[in-house]
């Protein structure tokens, strides 16, 4: 049915084409954090394969990231389930500000397109707007499927490669959770109007560790839904 569409409007597949074009410098940072993530979910004991599939489901780097390391941790599956969710609240955002695109649209395009909505091609869809180009739905799918083909190649190979190292930390892989955070979070920075809820949701989770007992998993969660909050208290997508 998908193809059959795209097929019968040119419209939709030059856009969908244009997405998949346009996307491919933003895939670069995310295959290499995506190779980061994938050397480390070998530590949670996850195979290539299994990565490959929690990363076309799910397909949230920082989720994933929080939830795997909560699991390396010793967090239970739920809690970890729960700090990923708590983290990527802001797509709800993203999910909202495309209701124009996904009106009127049969319910697996909604599920689609939600699906594959990310940072990177909703910024992307926008920014070509401001410049004056007519770019909508297909677009922002084209540059969705881009990224996630790369996502997952990069997890797999990632996850594939730390089976056949004898000694991870050896070569720094421990750090690799942290390194790939914070790729992660330069790619989310998009000027000063992320600094309150940023600033709010640290300040949250370091109150919450530093004045109550909770587990680590638990304050993140905080931190998360109380930076979602801010956002958006703020009206910022």
């Amino acid at each position: 049915m998908a193809i059959q569409e795209i097929t019968a409007h040119p419209g939709a597949r030059s856009q969908l084409m244009a997405g998949l074009q346009d996307i491919l410098p933003l895939a670069v940072g995310v295959a290499v954090y995506g190779l980061a993530f994938g050397l480390l979910a070998a530590q949670a004991q996850m195979s290539g394969l299994q990565t490959g599939v929690m990363g076309t489901i799910v397909f949230a780097g920082s989720s994933q990231i929080i939830a795997v390391e909560r699991l390396v941790a010793g967090a239970s599956a739920g809690a970890a389930l729960l700090a990923g969710l708590a983290l990527n609240l802001r797509l709800l955002l993203i999910s909202a500000s495309l209701r124009d695109e996904l009106a009127g649209r049969p319910w697996w395009q909604i599920l689609l397109g939600v699906h594959l909505a990310t940072d990177e091609n909703w910024a992307l869809m926008h920014a070509k707007r401001a410049r004056g180009n007519s770019v909508g739905y297909w677009y922002l799918v084209g540059g969705g499927l881009g990224l996630v083909a790369v996502w997952v190649l990069a997890t797999v190979a990632g996850a594939s490669f730390a089976t056949a190292v004898p000694e991870p930390r050896a070569l720094g892989m421990d750090f690799a959770f942290t390194a790939a955070f914070i790729a992660i979070l330069r790619s989310l920075w998009s000027g000063s109007a992320m600094l309150l809820p940023w600033g709010g949701s640290v300040a949250i989770v370091l109150l919450a560790g530093l004045l109550t007992p909770l587990d680590p998993t638990w304050t993140l969660i905080l931190g998360g839904l109380g930076g979602a909050a801010i956002a958006g208290v703020l009206n910022n997508d």
